[in-house]
């Protein structure tokens, strides 16, 4: 035996270095089956830094799922954006700032409608279907997370979609709007996916996987066309601007097209539209999601 090995084996080892080296081990936190657990230590608190660190966590889960889904993410972003280049901006009389202008505000409705109601109304439905939403059920996280997680994405790709048209819009339009109106204009888009996150969930609660894509194509591409959101209302006959009136997507062009003065009406009787709106489609979502608890 060396005389490293004797010093160590005669120098006796107090207790708070035994659970020192404990704390050390690759093995800390873990117990042996015949290993009491120290009663000593209080049980830790679930505090409101838990919770949203859950929160963020599902949040980043959803949006790891969407960027391995190129097919979901590449068309949300270039579709409005494609039909902003075409009618415009090389379609526009001259390169007409005013026609760029107006299309900002009317496209940059239409394309954040599509993340609130594709990401709601299909993903819910879809994932309904696979079995991940009575997974998400019975595991040990806040029950408002997965429908944070999906509405925080839906706003991520509005912020994404509103970015690329303003881009273009001042590049390639002319458009040249202050400061405070850029910003506005951005959180207006940006706030009004959630009504549309509310109609999708409506949809994807109900509505079976297959079957709610094609609803929500039903749902979105003629709702776009009728809100003026494609071609001027004035352009259309009288009853069919009377069916705009009632269209949320309307209403939300209307609030941005008064931000970029195009038009826009009453903004507090748009604003109350869609609360009234949102709040009607969560009701019938809410019922729809107790029926699925209730399986």
């Amino acid at each position: 035996m060396t005389a490293t090995a004797v010093n160590e084996s005669s120098c006796p080892v107090t207790s708070a270095e035994v659970e020192a080296r404990k704390s050390q081990s690759p093995y800390a936190g873990f117990r042996r089956d015949d290993e009491q657990p120290n009663q000593s230590a209080p049980p830790r608190r679930w505090t409101w830094h838990d919770t949203l660190a859950v929160y963020l966590r599902e949040a980043g889960f959803q949006f790891w799922d969407v960027a391995r889904t190129p097919g979901y993410a590449l068309p949300t972003l270039l579709f409005p954006t494609m039909f902003y280049v075409f009618f415009g901006l090389v379609f526009a009389k001259g390169g007409d700032q005013q026609v760029a202008t107006y299309m900002l505000a009317t496209y940059g409705t239409f394309g954040i409608m599509a993340p609130g109601l594709f990401g709601f109304g299909v993903g819910v439905a879809m994932e309904r279907e696979h079995g991940i939403l009575a997974l998400k059920r019975v595991a040990p996280m806040p029950p408002m997370a997965y429908l944070f997680a999906k509405a925080a994405m839906a706003m991520l790709f509005a912020l994404m979609i509103a970015l690329l048209l303003f881009v273009l819009s001042a590049a390639l339009g002319g458009v040249a709007l202050p400061r405070g109106e850029w910003w506005l204009l951005a959180v207006t888009l940006i706030a009004g996916t959630l009504p549309f996150c509310a109609l999708g969930l409506a949809v994807g609660v109900w509505v079976g996987g297959q079957a709610s894509a094609a609803l929500i194509n039903l749902i979105y591409l003629p709702m776009s066309f009728l809100s003026g959101l494609w071609v001027p209302l004035r352009f259309f006959p009288h009853w069919l601007q009377e069916i705009a009136a009632a269209l949320p997507a309307y209403h939300l062009g209307q609030i941005a097209l008064g931000i970029v003065h195009q038009g826009g009406g009453d903004f507090l009787a748009h604003l109350i539209y869609l609360l009234l709106f949102t709040a009607v489609c969560l009701g019938f979502a809410q019922r729809g999601w107790r029926r699925i608890q209730d399986r």
